[in-house]
């Protein structure tokens, strides 16, 4: 039952999430308990980014010259999830915040939107155990990179 409230609330809102940009930053979050359990708190230098992710596999370089007949195939499957590829690149937009955890919203057929709760280190009101690891996108320690890992 809860599920399909959900559901149809997404519904609502994806032609809204289809004009929006790749990146928005955002003034709360949209699925309030979810952001909480994940460690969001409404106070300052904590932020909510939206991601948007393209969905399907990643195509593969085209290779130039020469036989080379084991390359044929034309896509690869990518060793990270889409969640934390949405992470990474609010990492690379925000550089001087810290990327706390993330969760999904929506989809469609073309793309996958994600929430990406960022905390900014250098705001004394922040006391978190993750602000004094930089770059926990890039080396996969958020629970989304965890589960890539299979650490989970």
């Amino acid at each position: 039952m809860k599920r399909r409230k959900t559901e149809r609330l997404y519904k609502k809102e994806l032609p809204k999430l289809r004009r929006e940009g790749a990146l928005v930053l955002l003034n709360g979050p949209t699925n309030i308990p979810r952001a909480r359990r994940l460690g969001y708190l409404r106070k300052q230098g904590y932020y909510i980014v939206r991601v948007r992710v393209r969905k399907g596999r990643s195509k593969r370089p085209t290779h130039h010259g020469g036989r080379k007949p084991a390359h044929g195939y034309h896509y690869k499957s990518r060793d990270i999830s889409k969640q934390v590829i949405a992470e990474q690149r609010a990492a690379r937009e925000f550089r001087n915040w810290e990327v706390l955890n993330s969760y999904w919203i929506a989809e469609d057929g073309q793309y996958k939107w994600y929430e990406v709760i960022m905390i900014d280190p250098s705001n004394p009101a922040v006391k978190h155990s993750a602000k004094n690891r930089r770059g926990r996108a890039f080396r996969l320690l958020t629970a989304a990179g965890r589960r890539s890992r299979g650490l989970m």
